[in-house]
């Protein structure tokens, strides 16, 4: 997922808007009322012209300069035709307000609705999927890609079904005067507002794509670089770290500079149609009334009629340039929608009570490529035990844990939780059962009461402090001015090593599963609170099961039982 090669394919453009359209399903009443709207104001605009036009003629008309009034509106007469302009006027604006309406308020209920599936998503391809994945890449989608899509959502799928509809009633128009306008008419249309569009998007596609990759690409590059700026700086890295994100800029701007290119293409070119089609018409027209197949005033209107009428087909014109960037924001979203998870989660499975009575791993085999990690492992995990697992580092031991959270299924063999192949158990079961500590506390841009009560919804500040008291928190929290209240900075900044973890080991207790996982739980903390921590740990163990990983001898002292993981 989240590929960055440049080799990377997107499949075509009516690929991606059928998926997309697909996603407002529920909405398709306010569309078709959106489309209706739509029509009804380019026809009221296109009216204008003619109206305007027939005004015109039948001034000259009465001067006795044209005879005659070509078309369907020879009986109005000029004052009529000036009160129909002023109504056509008002209605164009109150339609084209409620046409705009319409669609924004889908485009903004279907960007709610997608972060919400793209955040579905997100949970079942956690963590297996994910881990690994370029953070700034993936913020990209969430933020930029999500949001450009509004762009198809309010602006392309009514344009579209607009510009046809309108065409057929301005056709049938110009068929009136004479049908060699219409086909004229036809060919314009089809050259503005399908033949312009499809090679725009196919000259565009790759370019599109590959900007926003790099956008995303270079999102992930900032990100990273602010974080380790420190680092940076410390190792005077800061000049190379520059030269990089400038030849990324740079990269990110030769693309924007093609998009662009495209897009001037393509205005120049729809311009061209409109005024070779203008005289084409008016060249068409005068040939016809030469030879007395049409009035002096059929040569003036449909020519009018036909400069004015190309808005509809050139709003799909303009469209094509946004829309490559658009399409290829569409695709990475489609791409994350369609992921599919590592892990599935049991079919029908709810959130069933399951208290633990024991867990095994049965000659388990794993790997994350070719080389395996774990093969051919067994391990027992009796109830109300301390289990201490170490080895030497890359042999498997956070692995293993991970396998028993079920973030992976083994490739082969099984894992069992109460004589119950793993794979069988509800994901939710399985949460609270367990309580995993990695050796990462990740913590939130949240005060420190909020970052402990993540283990456990609507927990009380009593649990909450009874929890950081067992993990030797309480006294340092109580020391800050504002105490559970302190809210903490962006990753946790301005805590210790130490402090951090005794964080995470607070969440633990406070979630209280009766299996207990501890990835390196007191790698950070000094003799004084690693001896405190490891009390309490032993007290936990009277009534919970903790599987212990662990480097430091003085830590797995307090394991009832040890096994080793050989590389």
């Amino acid at each position: 997922m989240m590929k960055t090669d440049k080799a990377i394919q997107r499949r075509s453009s009516i690929a991606i808007m059928r998926r997309m359209v697909g996603l407002i399903r529920s909405l398709l009443p306010i569309m078709i009322l959106a489309i209706l709207f739509g029509v009804a104001g380019f026809l009221c605009a296109i009216s204008l012209t003619v109206f305007a036009t027939q005004a015109l003629l039948r001034v000259l008309m009465e001067m006795h300069i044209v005879e005659g009034m070509p078309g369907l509106l020879q009986p109005l007469s000029f004052s009529t035709l000036l009160g129909v302009m002023l109504v056509f006027a008002v209605l164009r604006g109150i339609l084209h307000y409620v046409e705009q309406y319409c669609n924004h308020f889908i485009a903004f209920k279907t960007l709610a609705l997608i972060r919400h599936k793209v955040f579905a998503a997100l949970r079942l391809l956690c963590p297996a999927k994910l881990e690994g994945k370029e953070r700034g890449n993936l913020i990209s989608v969430l933020t930029n890609d999500i949001e450009l899509l509004e762009v198809f959502y309010a602006h392309t799928i009514s344009p579209i079904a607009i510009c046809l509809v309108v065409c057929l009633f301005l056709l049938a128009f110009f068929w009136q005067y004479h049908w060699s306008v219409a086909m004229l008419a036809l060919l314009s249309y089809l050259a503005v507002g399908v033949w312009i569009p499809l090679r725009n998007g196919k000259r565009g596609a790759e370019a599109g794509l590959s900007f926003r990759q790099k956008a995303g690409d270079m999102n992930s590059l900032v990100l990273e670089s602010l974080r380790g700026l420190e680092d940076i700086i410390a190792f005077d890295k800061g000049e190379e770290r520059t030269k990089r994100i400038i030849e990324e800029s740079d990269a990110l701007s030769r693309d924007a500079k093609k998009l662009a290119d495209n897009g001037g293409t393509q205005r120049a070119l729809t311009s061209l149609i409109i005024l070779l089609a203008t005289f084409a018409n008016l060249f068409l027209t005068t040939w016809l009334y030469r030879h007395g197949q049409v009035s002096v005033g059929t040569v003036v209107i449909t020519t009018v009629a036909l400069m004015g009428s190309f808005g509809p087909t050139v709003a799909l014109s303009n469209l094509s340039n946004n829309l490559t960037l658009t399409l290829a924001s569409g695709e990475r979203v489609l791409r994350l929608l369609e992921e599919k998870p590592e892990v599935e989660e049991v079919p029908g499975g709810g959130d069933v009570d399951v208290s633990f009575e024991g867990m095994a791993a049965e000659e388990i085999t794993f790997s994350y490529g070719a080389s395996p990690i774990l093969e051919d492992f067994s391990l027992s995990i009796p109830p109300k035990q301390i289990l201490g697992i170490h080895g030497p580092s890359g042999c498997g031991k956070s692995t293993l844990l991970k396998l028993l959270m079920r973030f992976w299924d083994v490739q082969k063999g099984c894992i069992t939780l109460n004589e119950v192949d793993l794979r069988k158990v509800p994901g939710a079961s399985l949460r609270k059962t367990q309580s995993y500590i990695s050796q990462d506390t990740h913590l939130f841009k949240a005060t420190i009461g909020e970052n402990i009560a993540l283990a456990k919804r609507n927990a009380t500040v009593k649990e909450i402090s009874e929890a950081a008291k067992k993990a030797s928190l309480h006294d340092f929290i109580m020391s800050l001015p504002r105490g559970y209240d302190t809210p903490l900075a962006e990753l946790g900044e301005g805590l210790s090593g130490g402090q951090r973890q005794r964080l995470g080991l607070a969440r633990a207790f406070l979630q209280d599963g009766d299996l207990i996982l501890l990835d390196e739980p007191t790698s950070n903390l000094d003799a004084l609170n690693e001896g405190l921590i490891l009390k309490t740990l032993k007290e936990e163990a009277t009534s919970k099961t903790l599987v212990l990983v662990s480097h430091r001898e003085s830590t797995l002292r307090i394991a009832d039982m040890r096994v080793q993981i050989k590389p």
